[in-house]
């Protein structure tokens, strides 16, 4: 018997349009392994990348694209990988929460969570963050590969078509 959580993720959008960002002072396109794997998931999963962009880590960079994202028709989440330390250049998680329309705290809770099981307490420094921006669904993972591969494989490819559709309804 299928739980109601299960036919609304039946009923979601099968293809979505996604914009990825690395959020990086370093990285290039060479060098972004998380991004790449995220773009590699999302399209094994029959997704598809609409853009694909490496950013520094300064608001001043970053908000005026996630503007840009937020108004796309073409893009129905965002998903951004780095920047979610505290260090003094982690500024991510600020520039993003600046700009949701609704927080989704129960995908960064639910990141910790499974992140403490092969980390342990040193799930506590990351600062992965989710929810609305607009119409349009944002979330954050770490920049380390590993943290990528958990957030989309336990987290974010079983869910966002049931995020997007229930995004659409607003």
């Amino acid at each position: 018997m299928k739980s109601p959580a299960d036919e609304h993720r039946e009923r979601g959008p099968k293809s979505l349009g996604i914009a990825v960002m690395t959020v990086s002072d370093t990285r290039t396109t060479e060098t972004d392994t998380s991004g790449a794997r995220i773009v590699e998931l999302l399209t094994a999963a029959g997704h598809r990348i609409i853009e694909r962009a490496i950013v520094a880590d300064e608001p001043d960079q970053m908000r005026p694209l996630l503007l840009n994202y937020r108004d796309r028709d073409d893009i129905d989440a965002v998903l951004l990988t780095g920047g979610t330390g505290i260090s003094p250049r982690d500024q991510t998680f600020e520039t993003v929460s600046s700009l949701l329309t609704k927080p989704l705290p129960g995908y960064g809770e639910l990141f910790r969570m499974l992140s403490y099981a092969e980390i342990g307490p040193a799930c506590l420094l990351s600062r992965a963050v989710g929810g609305l921006m607009g119409e349009r669904v944002v979330l954050v993972m770490p920049g380390s590969r590993a943290a990528v591969e958990l957030a989309m494989t336990r987290i974010i490819l079983p869910e966002l078509p049931h995020l997007v559709s229930e995004a659409r309804k607003r």
